[in-house]
This record gives structure tokens, sequence and C-alpha cells, in this order.
């Protein structure tokens, strides 16, 4: 057994399987760490405008989060990360925050609710461009936490800009990113990627 976890939770449309989660998880696993993945199920559609739909999403991921975790034994590992994309920040940054855990946490995409828990040890990652989050709120949030905010510029809410070989790039340099939170926690500033 590893001595290190990683737990993956996804957005609503968002799975595993796509570039940022899929990317994330093979190199975590390449360093060693246990891999679990979280699976939403029976989410609201269409909830871009429905702030109901928005906050049931929320409940259920939290929930579901909790549901999916409730075996995990967290103090038989050495090194505990979540990372989470768009909905998944707000369960990771709720799941850590509640259960009080020493874990770090890579959010991707996250919307302006994750900031609303008590997170440090934190990386984030946010396109100028994401119709999903409002960008001057996510970085005034992730300045006044000092958490380091990767700023992907004309990046949408896939962190993607349109251009293959650019997201390719893109993707690679959030991977480069991530190692080096992983390996140093001592670096608060941001970075901006072009």
């Amino acid at each position: 057994m590893a001595d290190k976890l990683a737990v993956i939770i996804p957005g609503i449309g968002y799975t595993k399987d796509r570039p940022l989660l899929y990317y994330s998880a093979k190199y975590l696993k390449s360093l060693g760490y246990e891999i679990v993945h979280i699976a939403f199920s029976d989410m609201p559609k269409d909830i871009m405008h429905d702030d109901e739909g928005k906050l049931l999403a929320v409940k259920l991921a939290c929930a579901q989060t909790a549901e999916q975790l409730s075996k995990v034994s967290f103090d038989s590992y050495s090194d505990v990360v979540f990372v989470g994309k768009s909905l998944g920040t707000i369960a990771a940054a709720k799941y850590v925050s509640d259960n009080a855990l020493p874990a770090r946490q890579i959010w991707l995409t996250p919307v302006e609710k994750t900031f609303s828990f008590s997170s440090k040890d934190v990386l984030a990652f946010i396109g100028d461009a994401d119709p999903w989050s409002d960008f001057s709120v996510i970085k005034k949030s992730a300045a006044e936490m000092s958490i380091p905010l990767c700023v992907i510029e004309g990046a949408d809410h896939s962190l993607e800009v349109g251009n293959i070989s650019k997201n390719i790039s893109i993707n690679n340099t959030i991977v480069t990113e991530i190692g080096k939170f992983l390996c140093s926690m001592h670096d608060k500033s941001a970075t901006v990627v072009s």
C-alpha cells in the first residue's frame, strides 16, 4: 500500500477522463500516490444560470464525496492531496475543512464558493476567460487567502484556448506547476501562463 494518497474530484461534466484530471492523476500516480477517484451521479443539468440547481449540485457533490471517502483511513497516509475541478474544488475544500485534514489541495478552475472554506496549502488554476467564475472575485479571494493562483490567459473553464497545440502546452505547464507545488510549499507567488 502506498503511503501517499491523491483524491481526484471531478466537475459535473468534467470527468476523470478529461485532460486536466487524467494527466494530474497520471502524474500523481507516477510519483507514488494511490489514486481515489470520486464519481458524481444524478447531478442537475444546465445549471449555469440556475441558482437553485447550483445549490443542489454543491449539496450532492459534498454528500457524495463524503460518502465515497467514508472508509478511507487518512491517518495511514503520510501525504494526502486533493485535486478538484470546478464543483469538485468546493467538495474538496469542504471535506478537508470539515475533517480538519492536513491535506494539500489543487484547485482546477475553482468557483467563488470554493473560497468560503478555510483552506491552506492550496494551488489554484483559473482561466481569465472562464464563464463559470468571476475572475476578479477569484483573483481577489486567492490573494486574501494567500493562495497561489496560476492564471491561464484567454482560457475557458476547461483551461483551453481553442488551439490544440497551445492546449497541450497548457496541460504540460499545469502538471509542471503541480510538481513544483508538491515539492515545495515555500513559493506563494502567482504565475501567469502565456
